[in-house]
């Protein structure tokens, strides 16, 4: 066992550049590379030595989750080296099989499902989102971290006056925001330009938050939200707004969502369509669908792409995100660290050991994923315009952009 177990440690440092250790149940420790080891991953019980060899990376979290594998060191760099593994290649027959599993309960088909699945996530609440989020926009998507910005705060105000710039959003204008969130965009998008907003959101925990806190403001003439489902278009503005949407379509829904976003826009109107993308069509991650997003999947830009042009959307420019948005999930994750004894505090019951396990790795895992220089996940950005624009209708360069 001893020879068989340090060549697994060995090749997998090997593939992995890092220096690390593993310890198994019986107290035995196997060290690879140079130096201190970066960190050390604990086996508690056979059952979760097991689960990683036959289950993989997948395994080897809920394990984690379970509290039968504990991490000691940087957590961070677990994360990583588990990308740069090949953990993931590990029972992929079986994963594949459970990822279809979980499409087959949770699929976004139904509005009701759809609707659910939403709750899951973003119906934990605003006081539990407040204590990690930027304030007082609470964003929950990628910020813009230009040359210069500083805070989180910085970055998400920095991102929305981006997207208003690309969108050439004026003052008077009606423009939908697909998703809404607590509303940050639409609330910045009126101080700063006295655009008139419209929220689609279908998390009704989000929509009592912010239909209260519109009227709070005294901007019930300016603002408003409502509650349904994204696929619902039944009014046309002259922009589209669409931030970290387009991943809760469903792997089956996507030709419907960028359907409603070409039926909510004007003839003539442009939109922005902000998502997590990958390069090629791919599967989705089953530990980001089972135990964070359920429903949600990633498409390729490429079939994003189809579904536009079929929709007669034009693609007028495409810019990726990715580093900003590992730069924004460090600080979400160092802030969630940071208040986790709040948090968990606000409800013991729901907030608890495994949910605090599971959202760090959702969190620090994602950073790692998208500062990965290998990696296949990344951030778009995509403004569109429904029919062709003309050199009267939008600048024939990006300066306008920059030029503020």
């Amino acid at each position: 066992m001893l020879f068989s177990m340090q060549n697994i440690v060995d090749a997998m440092q090997t593939r992995t550049g890092m220096s690390f250790a593993i310890g198994l149940p019986d107290g035995s420790r196997y060290r690879a590379g140079p130096g201190e080891p970066a960190f050390t991953m604990l086996f508690r019980s056979d059952a979760a030595l097991l689960q990683a060899f036959t289950r993989g990376q997948i395994g080897l979290l809920e394990s984690y989750f379970d509290q039968s594998v504990d991490v000691e060191g940087d957590f961070g760099a677990a994360l990583a080296a588990g990308l740069l593994s090949g953990l993931d290649l590990h029972g992929k027959a079986l994963i594949t099989m459970e990822n279809g599993l979980h499409e087959l309960r949770y699929s976004n088909h139904s509005p009701a499902q759809a609707k659910a699945n939403a709750r899951a996530h973003y119906g934990l609440g605003d006081a539990f989102y407040r204590l990690w989020l930027d304030e007082p926009l609470m964003m929950y998507t990628c910020g813009y971290w230009s040359e210069g910005t500083q805070t989180l705060e910085q970055a998400q105000q920095r991102k929305i006056d981006h997207v208003c710039r690309k969108i050439r959003l004026a003052r008077s204008e009606r423009f939908v925001d697909i998703g809404c969130g607590f509303g940050g965009f639409m609330f910045r998008a009126w101080e700063t330009l006295g655009a008139i907003g419209t929220g689609i959101n279908t998390t009704t925990e989000q929509v009592d938050w912010l239909r209260n806190e519109i009227t709070r403001r005294g901007l019930d003439d300016k603002l408003s939200v409502h509650e349904a489902d994204f696929r619902t278009a039944d009014t046309q503005y002259d922009k589209v707004v669409s931030i970290g949407v387009l991943e809760h379509a469903g792997r089956d829904q996507l030709a419907a969502v960028i359907q409603a976003h070409a039926d909510f826009l004007k003839p003539g109107g442009l939109g922005l369509l902000h998502f997590i993308g990958h390069v090629g069509p791919r599967e989705t991650d089953l530990f980001i669908r089972k135990h964070v997003f359920p429903g949600g999947w990633i498409p390729g830009l490429s079939e994003v792409i189809v579904e536009m042009e079929r929709c007669g959307l034009e693609v007028l420019d495409i810019e990726n995100l990715r580093r900003h948005y590992a730069l924004t999930l460090d600080e979400w994750a160092r802030r969630f660290e940071a208040q986790w004894e709040t948090i968990r505090a606000l409800d013991p019951q729901r907030f608890d050991e495994r949910f605090y396990r599971v959202w760090r790795t959702y969190l620090i895992g994602c950073a790692e994923m998208f500062r990965s220089p290998g990696g296949y996940t990344h951030l778009f950005q995509i403004v569109f315009s429904k029919g062709n624009v003309t050199p009267a209708s939008f600048p024939m360069s990006r300066a306008y952009l920059y030029d503020a």
